[in-house]
């Protein structure tokens, strides 16, 4: 009988463990999550599954046309990837013939499959705060990004992690390029 008990005891331990350190993993160094939509073609597509790497942010700074992880401010259970535009402090603005521009210049990109046909918000210009971020899909006239004021700048605190690898489909298994 102490020989079953004690074994009982021994799994009992070992499961918690494994739970333990299952849940810090996803907690602070990674989760995996899936690409609903199109707003990201051709980068990524719908139902693409991705690993994001949540400790970089921990110890750097985005960098513009990363590919972060955030969730969308009206349903925390819902999250959207997008590719980082605009950084802390810069002004942002699109014009009618689509061209991105950052402090007034025009911004070297190719990102974008397409050309803008809608700025939204960022027809005027937009001033980022301190610790925001304008975010667009690579899908332009289909995503729902920084332009929308459903969505509009991504505080820091707000940004989960970098979106890191592709583990499905495996035919487009891999590390994402960023910038």
């Amino acid at each position: 009988m102490k020989g079953i008990l004690k074994e009982i005891l021994s799994t009992s331990v070992y499961l918690l463990l494994v739970l333990l350190g299952a849940y810090l993993i996803v907690t602070f160094v990674g989760q995996r999550t899936q690409v609903s939509g199109s707003s990201m073609e051709t980068t990524l597509s719908n139902e693409d599954q991705l690993i994001v790497d949540k400790i970089s942010y921990r110890i750097k700074d985005p960098k513009r046309f990363d590919i972060i992880v955030f969730p969308f401010q009206y349903d925390k259970e819902k999250y959207y990837i997008k590719r980082i535009i605009g950084m802390p402090g810069e002004t942002v603005q699109i014009d009618d013939d689509g061209t991105i521009y950052i402090d007034g210049k025009p911004l070297e990109e190719n990102y974008g499959r397409e050309v803008i046909r809608d700025p939204g918000r960022a027809s005027e210009a937009i001033k980022l705060g301190a610790d925001e971020y304008f975010v667009m899909g690579d899908n332009r006239n289909n995503s729902s990004d920084s332009r929308d004021p459903a969505v509009g700048n991504i505080h820091r605190k707000d940004i989960i992690g970098r979106a890191f690898i592709r583990i499905w489909p495996l035919s487009k298994f891999g590390i994402l390029k960023h910038g």
